[in-house]
């Protein structure tokens, strides 16, 4: 632990640095301290702190900077965060409340808020979860030769598509499309709803089974989306605005529009990351991500369900304003699921 000065002087810096950008000098710092000391004195405080690695010099000349060491720090040891207030927390609880009861909207709603209240880049993940089964299937009559096939999954995911179909869906025809549901369908892996798997109900479909395919080819497809994983980002134009990524904001936006990267990425944090967990710099798990702060959380839902919540920004965001909030979203979330 850094003594009282010391950590006030860290403190002051990297606060410094979080709202300008700009490297502070030890006449600054002087001035700032709730107590008279010289700038001698401050200089060589400074100097101590750059031995251990919290501080780097950019110029010979010039003021100190934080290092990514000292962030993690100060995140640990100096923070004073910044309490939301009631407002802000039946704000939060009123925008996720909407979809509270779907899970991958939820998430969804989730990314939205978490972009636009830390002005960073923010993702959700759905892990593949290859035990998960068809729930119910229900046939909605549109009109016009159309329907709307709605499955539920085990796992809680609800998925939909409208589908043409040539014949009346008069009682017959439901009576027969839940029947076969019933015998085929549910209960059945996501996984192993596909061509073959319809072509076993030709025999008890008989000369209705061209009728029927329509709707069994349709929730074929919804099977196949929800047996994947899926990757939500928003406000990825966000990092444009935090300067100190530099010219190298561009190769972290081009990594994080490559999904299979991404998907691998979130795969491993599913199997050996916490429940919830902020890296800073090179505590990141990709190379890409070395100049990041992420926080991450990880649910665990529906019995055998995982998906993963999350921001990326630089390591010079505003700490004490954001991880509460980012907290508070996550802990909400986590009470719907």
């Amino acid at each position: 632990m850094l003594g009282e000065r010391r950590a006030a002087i860290l403190s002051l810096i990297i606060d410094s640095y979080i709202k300008t950008g700009e490297p502070i000098g030890s006449k600054t710092l002087a001035n700032l301290l709730p107590y008279r000391i010289s700038s001698a004195t401050i200089r060589n405080e400074m100097a101590y702190l750059s031995e251990l690695g919290f501080l780097e010099q950019m110029h010979t000349s010039g003021g100190r900077i934080p290092s990514k060491a000292s962030y993690r720090y100060y995140v640990n040891n100096l923070l004073n965060p910044k309490i939301l207030t009631d407002y802000e927390k039946d704000f939060i609880i009123g925008r996720l409340s909407v979809n509270a009861g779907d899970p991958e909207r939820l998430l969804h709603d989730a990314t939205v808020l978490l972009s636009e209240l830390t002005n960073c880049a923010a993702f959700s993940n759905t892990v593949k979860d290859v035990l998960d089964s068809v729930q119910g299937v229900d046939l909605i009559p549109a009109g016009n030769g159309k329907a709307m096939l709605v499955m539920l999954t085990v796992g809680g995911k609800i998925k939909s598509s409208v589908c043409r179909i040539e014949c009346p869906v008069d009682n017959d025809f439901n009576a027969l499309f839940y029947y076969i549901m019933a015998e085929f369908f549910i209960g059945t892996p996501l996984s192993d709803v596909n061509l073959g798997l319809i072509q076993s109900t030709v025999p008890v479909l008989s000369e209705r089974a061209f009728d029927m395919l329509p709707v069994l080819t349709s929730l074929c497809s919804l099977c196949s989306e929800a047996s994947e994983s899926t990757i939500f980002m928003d406000g990825e134009t966000n990092l444009l605005s935090h300067e100190e990524f530099g010219n190298s904001v561009y190769r972290l936006l081009s990594f994080l529009t490559d999904k299979n990267q991404l998907k691998a990425l979130m795969e491993r944090y599913s199997k050996y990351g916490k429940e919830t967990e902020l890296l800073i710099g090179n505590e990141n798990y990709h190379p890409e991500l070395k100049n990041t702060t992420t926080m991450l959380a990880k649910f665990n839902y529906n019995n055998s369900q995982t998906a993963i919540l999350g921001i990326i920004g630089s390591t010079r965001i505003d700490y004490s304003v954001i991880l509460p909030r980012v907290e508070y979203i996550m802990k909400t979330v986590r009470e719907f699921l």
